[in-house]
């Protein structure tokens, strides 16, 4: 595959690496220089971002401490008395 640079700098990436790597308008990415190579990372932090807060813990549990308890069962010598 081959981007040309153009006038001002920019360009495009084909669609196929787009697709690939779920690139959509205002992704952010990040850009280093490696030995020559330019590298250009996705911003996976923003996504993090995003989804922080989404997941709700089930009623009843107050803590993830908690919801990991329920779902694997106690750890020998767990101190916790919840």
């Amino acid at each position: 595959m081959e981007a040309t640079v153009a006038e001002r700098g920019q360009i495009t990436l084909p669609k196929e690496v787009r697709d690939a790597l779920g690139l959509v308008k205002g992704t952010k990415l990040t850009i280093e220089i490696d030995r020559g190579r330019i590298v250009l990372r996705k911003d996976i932090e923003g996504a993090l971002q995003r989804l922080r807060g989404i997941a709700k813990l089930p009623p009843g549990i107050e803590n993830t401490d908690q919801a990991m308890r329920e779902l694997r069962g106690r750890a020998p010598g767990d101190p916790s008395d919840i």
